[in-house]
């Protein structure tokens, strides 16, 4: 059995130590300390991300797309990809495994949880950003690393399949919320059938700590976990940046003043490109994505845990809960939170 280290050192000979880096839910990743600089060493989930090389493919392809932008029209850095002594952009080890290596973003830190405005103002300048950046990359140059991916009628019918008699007070609350409001979980996919919504180049998966912060000015320098830049609705960006970002953890409840800070800023940069459709179904990807993620995770639960990382066995069922709970808040804010789209749309 290879060690981490030896796997290391196929992508740089001097590397010495490493040491786990963040808290991820999917990739086991390690921050890797070599004679010149540190960089990133991560094992890609194969059962979550069964085509490494199609993950490698898209990220190659950011790169070079944001590399041609004139340097000052580029205010994130995208992680280089750092390849093997063999000069490939995986390493597969004797257990099967795939193994990637990316630069590390020095003097930089990542954050749980939003402790100032400024901290949201920045989140939702990124994501603008980011979707400004690759507005001009077409959809279909990438390939779609996770097929289903944010399809919430899809994970609607998987959970239709394996749910189960509610046995506890914390699991009936998931299956009678689930019951109640599954009239939404179209809401965007017909959006998108009918021609509203378009595909565009998204990140996937752009909560708080996929963020990186600098140290010293608090402004958001780099983008990360990128496995999941795919074609996709850039509203699932945006609900699930909102859900990371404005979930008071302490209550569940969905913060309305920092939804309003981060959607301005969001749209400082993104309002070039955006549509009446897309304002118009703003609402609708606040509320959804919370319902998704607590439809997966307590899917997931009554699978015995196979996707998500936990370390006790009722940690899914857990975070479903928290999730409706914030799903529930934000329903209740509705006209409060669409008169503030429909200022936003105004600007």
């Amino acid at each position: 059995m290879e060690s981490q280290l030896a796997i290391a050192q196929q992508f740089i000979q001097s590397a010495s130590n490493l040491s786990a880096l963040g808290n991820g839910l999917i990739n086991d990743t390690f921050l890797v300390q070599t004679s010149d600089k540190p960089f990133v060493l991560q094992r890609i989930n194969h059962s979550v991300f069964p085509e490494p090389a199609q993950i490698m493919a898209n990220l190659s392809q950011l790169n070079l797309h944001v590399a041609q932008k004139p340097k000052d029209n580029v205010k994130l850095i995208i992680p280089a990809i750092l390849k093997t002594l063999n000069n490939d952009e995986l390493y597969q080890d004797e257990q099967g495994h795939y193994w990637r290596a990316l630069e590390y973003i020095a003097n930089t830190e990542s954050l749980e949880a939003i402790s100032d405005i400024h901290q949201v103002q920045q989140a939702g300048f990124a994501l603008g950003h980011f979707h400004r950046l690759v507005s001009d990359l077409e959809p279909s140059h990438l390939v779609d690393t996770l097929p289903g991916f944010h399809i919430a009628p899809d994970y609607f019918s998987h959970y239709q399949q394996v749910i189960t008699a509610a046995s506890t007070p914390e699991s009936q609350y998931c299956a009678a919320f689930i019951a109640n409001h599954q009239h939404i979980i179209n809401d965007l996919e017909a959006a998108k059938q009918q021609g509203l919504l378009p595909l565009r180049v998204i990140h996937g998966d752009p909560k708080l700590n996929n963020f990186l912060f600098a140290k010293d000015t608090q402004q958001i320098i780099s983008l990360i976990d990128l496995d999941t830049v795919k074609p996709g609705l850039v509203h699932y960006d945006i609900g699930d940046c909102l859900r990371s970002c404005c979930h008071n953890l302490a209550t569940n409840d969905f913060d309305l003043e920092i939804a309003a800070a981060l959607l301005t800023s969001y749209l400082s940069e993104a309002g070039v490109f955006f549509s009446e459709a897309d304002y118009d179904y703003l609402y609708a990807s606040i509320r959804l994505i919370p319902f998704e993620l607590g439809l997966r995770f307590y899917t997931d639960y009554l699978e015995a845990n196979r996707y998500f990382k936990v370390t006790e066995p009722e940690q899914n069922l857990h975070r479903a809960v928290n999730q409706f709970q914030l799903c529930e808040s934000i329903m209740q804010q509705e006209l409060a939170i669409n008169a503030v789209i429909t200022r936003l749309k105004l600007l």
